[in-house]
């Protein structure tokens, strides 16, 4: 099975390109969005530490967002609770798939929390900012602060793209998306 992560900045379209690959896909902001809504210890740990932010189960987004928008370092915290529940979740994920061709990670901090192997395939999605403010606009307000103190929190792009392997440039046009994933696959599986 290959392994193909998809990176790039925040609003660059991961998630859309990840689904056009046509392979079983992993979404960590979804298993993150999963883990809230329906595991009690992981409230119970993110309450202990966050009482004043995280205080109701299911687990609010806007709640553990307040905490990182309060204190970037809370975001090491957080991620010490609910990283290991995402990396648990993904070696099944991995075990299920392992007689596909082919899975996609659409990880954020796929480099950043070191779930890089030597062998994965890693594709960098670029985009222009003033693309990446559209599509950051269409998303809940107080989710994009969140998401531009994540950000600080990520190696730069610039790092990203060289450590990939090839390199999409996203201008929101599905026909243009699709022909360069066809590319990539036949480069990929030749």
């Amino acid at each position: 099975m290959i392994r193909i992560a998809v990176v790039g900045d925040i609003g660059s379209g991961k998630t859309y390109v990840a689904k056009l690959f046509g392979f079983p896909v992993f979404n960590a902001d979804n298993e993150v969005a999963k883990i809230y809504k329906s595991n009690r210890p992981a409230y119970k740990k993110l309450n202990a530490k966050f009482p004043e932010f995280v205080n109701s189960f299911p687990i609010k987004k806007s709640e553990v967002s307040n905490a990182i928008i309060n204190n970037v370092h809370n975001i090491k915290l957080i991620t010490q609770i609910i990283h290991p529940i995402v990396r648990d979740k993904m070696k099944k994920f991995l075990k299920k798939n392992a007689n596909k061709k082919a899975v996609v990670l659409d990880i954020p901090l796929y480099f950043e929390n070191r779930i890089n192997k030597k062998k994965d395939i890693v594709i960098f999605i670029n985009s222009k900012k003033k693309l990446i403010n559209t599509a950051l606009k269409k998303r809940n307000k107080s989710n994009i602060k969140f998401l531009k103190k994540l950000s600080k929190l990520q190696l730069p792009l610039v790092i990203k793209k060289k450590k990939s392997d090839y390199v999409i440039n996203n201008n929101f046009k599905s026909g243009d998306i699709k022909k360069k994933i066809n590319i990539i696959k036949n480069k990929i599986f030749k």
